[in-house]
């Protein structure tokens, strides 16, 4: 029986396929220009994502963070909703898990599950500033997005030093400006000792599949993703554009947040300002290399994880710097953004027409 594959199953191993060897040709020659060799610098950066249990372990921990923020932007973007608020979000939800796990005592379960939900919250409630400004006064979610981000950014820092430190600072800058360590009881259990991997894996895992059935098998996840390819035949077959914009948004904003909170109660502790090293954008890059595909932000965000991860082992063995990776991680993206079917079709058309042009010409003569 012969396998057959599908014209869109083409497309994708071809875009993959091609934007793979192109990634690594233009890294392998960034790599090679800083006077390292391209291979020592992929090994040094799987040794340091798999090498022992340890790297494992804080793989693990990058892997978790890539899943929360690809899954709400995915979410967003699937549904035709730019969401750049990823980051404010997070920052917002990353504060208020950090409140109640230092100011309130709970038994364990309750108190990560109290840090969780309220972070949920507050990035639900950020998320629906701009969705009601979208729908009620028609502004753009890309500017209100962006701008929030920095609000979220520098109100989280204010309420940090100034209401919760009492304006108390050291000379050590914005590095030195946290919040109280979180209690034992409001911290994921690690998984693997010695690393901050925690069992916040369970939740992304748990989230991304829980995205995968709703845009698979229900009603909502079917007007979700019509509005994504196309409003207006949305609009036209009944669905509510409107209310599906603040549910996206506050389904987007609701998992922002709980990243945001993960990260608190089972990596860092405590909220700090710049602790994000702008995790929402990477959530954005993430979901466009996965294709808007819940179950391939899974496999994506592995592979940014161990990036992350093995780039620090990277610096410390050579001496190239751990912004190389960045750099080609950004390649990577754009180079999968490329429709090379689309470009390979129009380079046969024009080789055709100039075939049938140069034909024409010699008949006349």
């Amino acid at each position: 029986m012969k396998l057959k594959i599908s014209h869109e199953v083409k497309k994708t191993i071809l875009r993959y396929g091609i934007s793979i060897i192109l990634t690594l040709l233009f890294g392998s020659i960034l790599i090679a220009i800083q006077g390292e060799s391209p291979l020592e610098a992929v090994g040094h950066i799987f040794e340091g994502a798999f090498g022992n249990r340890i790297n494992i372990g804080n793989t693990i921990r990058w892997i978790i963070s890539s899943l929360m923020v690809g899954g709400a932007a995915i979410v967003a973007f699937k549904s035709g909703v730019s969401n750049l608020g990823i980051e404010g979000q997070l920052y917002m939800g990353a504060l208020s898990a950090a409140i109640i796990g230092y100011s309130i005592e709970l038994p364990h379960g309750l108190h990560v599950m109290a840090c969780l939900l309220a972070a949920s919250i507050l990035g639900m409630l950020y998320a629906l500033i701009p969705a009601l400004l979208r729908v009620y006064f028609k502004i753009n979610e890309l500017i209100t997005t962006l701008i929030l981000n920095f609000i979220a950014k520098y109100l989280t820092e204010y309420i940090t030093m100034w209401i919760i430190m009492g304006g108390q600072q050291s000379a050590n800058g914005s590095a030195s400006i946290t919040t109280p360590q979180i209690l034992n009881t409001a911290r994921l259990s690690t998984i693997i000792k010695g690393t901050t991997a925690n069992t916040g894996i369970f939740i992304a895992l748990g989230i991304l599949f829980f995205i995968a059935f709703i845009y698979k098998y229900t009603l909502e996840g079917y007007e979700f993703t019509q509005i994504g390819q196309n409003m207006s035949f949305a609009r036209m077959g009944g669905v509510n554009i409107n209310k599906s914009f603040i549910m996206v948004f506050l389904m987007s904003g609701l998992i922002s947040g709980m990243g945001g909170g993960i990260e608190v109660t089972g990596s860092y502790y405590r909220f700090m300002p710049n602790f994000s090293n702008n995790l929402g954008w990477d959530g954005i890059m993430i979901t466009r290399v996965a294709n808007n595909n819940p179950l391939a932000v899974i496999i994506v965000s592995i592979i940014w994880g161990a990036l992350k991860q093995g780039a620090l082992h990277m610096e410390r063995m050579t001496t190239l710097n751990r912004l190389v990776v960045i750099i080609i991680q950004m390649l990577f993206v754009l180079f999968v953004s490329i429709d090379y079917d689309n470009l390979f079709s129009r380079w046969k058309e024009k080789i055709r027409l100039k075939k049938t042009n140069s034909k024409g010409g010699s008949s006349i003569c």
